[in-house]
C-alpha cells in the first residue's frame, strides 16, 4: 500500500475567493463533473451573513478554472422551495444520467436541513425537482445507472442514533425515495470513528462502485475530517465488498489545517479520466478548493488487499 495515495496538485489551492466575480468569503465543498470536454465545477461560497450559495467554475484542463460572473443557485424567495433554503444552500454533488445532469445539494433552513434535487443539461439552465428527504440528512450522492430498473443513492442521516452512519436508498423517478437500508457504520476508534458520509458520486471499475468518504475523527482539539474509500458490488450496491482501513488524504497543507473550520479536506467531486486516474476535488478547511490525482487501481486495491468489513 502506497503512504501518499493521493497525489495534490503542486499548485493547490486552484480556487479560491479572491478569483470570485462576485462578494463571498470562501469557496469550498464542489462537485466537478466533466461536459463536453470541459470541467464544471459547482462550487459553495459562505457569504458575510454566513449564509451559503452556490457557484460555477469552468476548466478546460481541471486545474485553471474560471469563475462565471454569477451564482448558479440561490436560494428561493418564493414556492415550495424558499421555507427550506432559507438559511442557504450548500455542498452539491452532480451525477451525469443518461443525457442530463443531477445535482443534489442541502437546503437549509429554521425547519434542519433537506437534499434538494435540481437538474441541468448544459450548465446555463437549471431547473430545481424536488425535496428528496426530510430534515435531518445530508451528503447524498447518486449513482449513475440503474439497479433493476431504480435509481440508486447514498445518505447520511445526521443522528446519533445509527450513529452519523452511510444508508442506501431507491427510487423509480428520482423523486420518491425508499427500500433504505444501513449500509455502513464508522468503527469504534479508528480514523473514521466519530461519523461517515458520502463524498463524491460513485465511480465504476471493473471490481465494484468506487466510492470516497469522508470520515471524522474528535481529539482532544477538535475533530479532524479526512477521506477513505469503499468499493460496492457493481449489480447490488448495498453490498460492500471493503472498506479502506486507512485513509486516503487527510489535512496536511497550511490551507487545510486553518481557515474557516480548522483540520478539514472535504470532498463532493472526482472525475475519472481514461488513463486510469481520478482527479478528487477538497475543500480545504471549508475555505479553499483543491485537487489531488491518485490511481484507480491502488484505491480499489485499498478497499479488497486492505479494507475491512462495512459495519
Amino acid at each position: 500500500m502506497k503512504q501518499h495515495i493521493v497525489r495534490r496538485y503542486s499548485r493547490n489551492p486552484i480556487l479560491t475567493s479572491a478569483d470570485i466575480p462576485y462578494p463571498v468569503e470562501t469557496v469550498h465543498n464542489a462537485a466537478v463533473v466533466k461536459h463536453d470536454r470541459e470541467y464544471i465545477m459547482l462550487f459553495r461560497s459562505h457569504l458575510r451573513t454566513g449564509r451559503s450559495i452556490i457557484g460555477l467554475a469552468r476548466s478546460d484542463d481541471g486545474f485553471r478554472f474560471t469563475a462565471d460572473p454569477e451564482p448558479f443557485l440561490t436560494p428561493e424567495r418564493d414556492g415550495p422551495f424558499a421555507a427550506y433554503e432559507e438559511f442557504g444552500v450548500e455542498d452539491p454533488r452532480v451525477t451525469q444520467i443518461e443525457n442530463e445532469y443531477v445535482i443534489t445539494y442541502s437546503a437549509y433552513s429554521r425547519n434542519g436541513v433537506r437534499i434538494a434535487l435540481a437538474k441541468t443539461k448544459d450548465f446555463k439552465q437549471v431547473e430545481k425537482v424536488a425535496l428528496i428527504t426530510e430534515a435531518d440528512y445530508r451528503n447524498v450522492v447518486i449513482f449513475p445507472e440503474r439497479f433493476g430498473g431504480l435509481y440508486a443513492r447514498l445518505d447520511r442521516p445526521h443522528s446519533e442514533i445509527s450513529p452519523w452512519s452511510i444508508w442506501i436508498s431507491y427510487s423509480p423517478d428520482l423523486r420518491f425515495w425508499g427500500e433504505s437500508q444501513l449500509i455502513m457504520k464508522p468503527v469504534p476508534y479508528h480514523w473514521d470513528e466519530m461519523k461517515i458520509g458520502p463524498g463524491a458520486p460513485p465511480i465504476k471499475t471493473g471490481r465494484g462502485w468506487l466510492s470516497i468518504y469522508h470520515g471524522v475523527f474528535q481529539t482532544m482539539d477538535g475533530s479532524i475530517y479526512r477521506l477513505g474509500v469503499a468499493l460496492h458490488d457493481l449489480h447490488d450496491p448495498a453490498k460492500i465488498i471493503g472498506v479502506g482501513d486507512s485513509w486516503i488524504l487527510q489535512p496536511e497543507d497550511p490551507w487545510e489545517i486553518t481557515g474557516y473550520v480548522h483540520n478539514v479536506v472535504f470532498t463532493c467531486g472526482a472525475v475519472p479520466e481514461s488513463d486510469g486516474t481520478v482527479k478528487i476535488y477538497w475543500g480545504g478547511a471549508d475555505t479553499v478548493m483543491c485537487v489531488g490525482e491518485a490511481s484507480i487501481e491502488d484505491l480499489v486495491a485499498l478497499c479488497v488487499d486492505h479494507g475491512r468489513p462495512a459495519k
